[in-house]
């Protein structure tokens, strides 16, 4: 059959589809009306699978290189090997993170009057102090003043006491204190407090540099150099601060693990974003957030035994000193690679993963690795200004990301201020954390990417109205409500971090982390500042508003399950921020109009074509119209017809599924 003559045939054929179709629906108007929208009838499931399928087909037809992973093996050796290598740095990363509220603990000091010693060198501690320090009216000793030295023997002291005071002239001393920290280290007392502050606010200006940094480097010098840039700072500064002679230095060996814990982490999910497809990418995810918390209760355990602050550096440092080892084993990402047009690096880093995996890529697959056709490698940090889609998810994500910053650290505060021990604000939360990670595994296979999101974050918005609402005396409650506010915290974490890196394309995969981590550092900072300053409702009232309108506002993302990975900027600037609502089949010709640029987005490797899918949705829509079996043999010559006229085209939309 010629070209005109197929045209003509399809014309003819949609002719008579439009003219059935206005058949079946007189006849069975009534009927269908009552129950088309029925949710459990096994036509509309069949429906569902069948988009679902279509929807996959042309998924694979747009990412290219899944079709490489496939080849190489989507969760083979090589892959279960690069998760398994995110897993210790995470742990680590925890460690180093959480290690400043554990060598800040609380010790009772009084003024070093040893000069009483030199008059009195018998004296007990508890005389000494008796004689040298100030007491309050209820009896207790005064931390912050002492008497001042006087040229007198010890019976003259005794008998007629000391009068003038001032505060400590050398030192202090810690008689109660079981374990060697900071404060006494350093002497952080007596208006020196604060420094414990802006301990954690250098932290965070770490991460806020660090975020922006890192999320260059990843994405200019690729994944691998930045995983180990960060490895490195983990190990230079977190083995260092064991070494620290001055609180400044210390100050400044806190600021450098910051940016090497935030620049692991943009670097290492973006690695395994780019290795990994579909499910398996959720999981890995998933597992490396869970061994962040298995850290987290790694450090309290170690915190609780070791008497020195220093120990528990040095334990760290060398725990994450077998990391060089990654040197020599970590590989770079290979989407990462073409983008910026190493095409020959591309290809050997998938032909010795798919060797791992004893697999065989296929020459005609390698053959389609191609330079780029428009210049992504040019994209940058302005392109999240110029670019409207690529703006509209990091504002988005950067408010998101702000509400569970802030969130997290208002329900630790509160939970410090209620005088929980340090021991238990760290273990019990990091506990719960694993289940609640783990939860996502189920939720983000049946709800997608955007409603987990808006799930997670609804349930935090109900703890947040809770506390508002119960009494201060119900204290075990209270506690109670913030561990499970800060379990779905957990949660929302681990999914903000997967549907960012996928909405993110390659070329600035990284940079976009980068910037919405910007906005946690910046809620954290915020989070400090109101709990020291106002009442602790307000600051409770801020996270029930904030996670309002972070929950309002996720709504405006697309969803990515079943979605290829968005590589270049013009791919990015296709994504729909409209809501997800599924194709009208009974409606006018816009759901074709749907397919029709499904179809037709890559003429050169299409499978399917525009006319074989729209005989799959007219099969389907039929099925749809009539929800009953039909023996009416009109319908299975009409079939019959069908069949015929589409053979000389092209094969049927079964032959092109792959159903028999």
């Amino acid at each position: 059959m010629t070209p005109g003559n197929c045209a003509a045939a399809f014309s003819a054929q949609m002719a008579g589809e439009e003219n059935f179709k206005e058949e079946l629906r007189s006849q069975d108007a009534s009927r269908n009306l009552n129950q088309h929208e029925t949710a459990g009838h096994p036509h509309s499931r069949s429906l569902e699978m069948l988009l679902h399928r279509l929807r996959a087909v042309h998924t694979k037809q747009d990412d290219k290189f899944a079709n490489l992973l496939d080849a190489v093996g989507e969760f083979g050796t090589f892959q279960q090997r690069l998760v398994a290598l995110t897993f210790i740095p995470s742990i680590m990363s925890a460690f180093f993170m959480f290690a400043d509220h554990f060598v800040f603990t609380a010790q009772k000091p009084y003024c070093n009057t040893s000069w009483i010693l030199a008059v009195g060198p018998h004296l007990s501690e508890a005389q000494q102090l008796n004689l040298t320090i100030p007491q309050a009216p209820n009896g207790s000793f005064l931390t912050c003043l002492m008497y001042l030295p006087v040229p007198w023997n010890l019976d003259s002291i005794i008998q007629f006491g000391l009068n003038d005071t001032d505060t400590c002239q050398d030192g202090w001393i810690y008689p109660a204190a079981k374990k060697r920290s900071l404060i006494n280290e350093f002497d952080l007392v007596c208006g020196m407090e604060t420094k414990k502050d802006t301990a954690q606010i250098m932290f965070m200006a770490g991460l806020l540099i660090g975020s922006l940094i890192f999320g260059l480097i990843t994405d200019k010098m690729g994944r691998y150099p930045a995983i180990l840039l960060s490895l490195l700072g983990l190990i230079l500064f977190g083995f260092g601060t064991a070494f620290v002679n001055s609180f400044h230095l210390y100050l400044l060996f806190r600021f450098g693990i910051s940016q090497s814990v935030v620049g692991y982490a943009i670097s290492s999910i973006s690695l395994a974003t780019e290795w990994l497809v579909g499910e398996h990418r959720a999981h890995a995810i998933i597992l490396e957030h869970c061994f962040f918390a298995v850290g987290s209760m790694l450090l309290t355990g170690i915190a609780y035994s070791l008497p020195h602050w220093r120990l528990l550096f040095l334990v760290g440092g060398v725990l994450v000193i077998p990391l060089i080892s990654y040197i020599w084993i970590l590989p770079e990402s290979p989407r990462w690679l073409m983008m910026k047009g190493k095409v020959k690096e591309a290809k050997q880093v998938l032909c010795y993963a798919a060797s791992v995996n004893k697999k065989t890529i296929p020459s005609n697959l390698l053959d389609e690795l191609q330079l780029p056709r428009k210049k992504v490698t040019r994209a940058s940090v302005l392109d999240f200004c110029k670019n409207r889609q690529l703006c509209k998810v990091t504002l988005v994500m950067s408010c998101v990301w702000f509400t569970i910053s802030y969130t997290y650290f208002t329900l630790s505060l509160r939970m410090r201020e209620l005088g929980v021990s340090i021991h238990f604000r760290h273990m019990v939360p990091s506990i719960m954390e694993m289940p609640a990670r783990l939860c996502c595994i189920f939720i983000l296979q049946q709800i997608g990417r955007k409603w987990s999101l808006a799930v997670t974050l609804l349930q935090a918005i109900i703890w947040c109205l809770l506390l508002l609402f119960l009494p201060e005396e119900l204290k075990s409650v209270t506690i109670l409500v913030l561990t499970l506010g800060e379990f779905s915290l957990a949660a929302t974490v681990t999914v903000f971090f997967l549907y960012t890196a996928e909405l993110l394309p390659t070329v600035l995969r990284a940079t976009g982390l980068g910037l919405v981590s910007l906005a946690s550092a910046a809620g954290a900072i915020l989070s400090l500042t109101i709990i020291s300053q106002t009442p602790s409702l307000l600051p409770i009232f801020l996270c029930c508003v904030l996670a309002i309108v972070a929950f309002s506002l996720s709504s405006l993302l697309p969803e990515t399950r079943d979605q290829p990975l968005s590589d270049s900027l013009d791919h990015s600037s296709q994504m729909s921020f409209q809501k997800d609502v599924a194709p009208d089949l009974s409606s006018d010709g816009s759901f074709w109009n749907k397919v029709k640029d499904m179809t037709t987005e890559d003429t050169s490797s299409d499978d399917m074509s525009e006319e074989a899918a729209k005989n799959v949705i007219l099969n389907a829509q039929i099925l749809r119209l009539d929800p009953y079996p039909v023996s009416n043999p009109a319908l299975k010559q009409f079939n019959k017809e069908e069949a015929n006229s589409q053979a000389p085209c092209g094969p049927g939309p079964q032959t092109i599924l792959g159903w028999n």
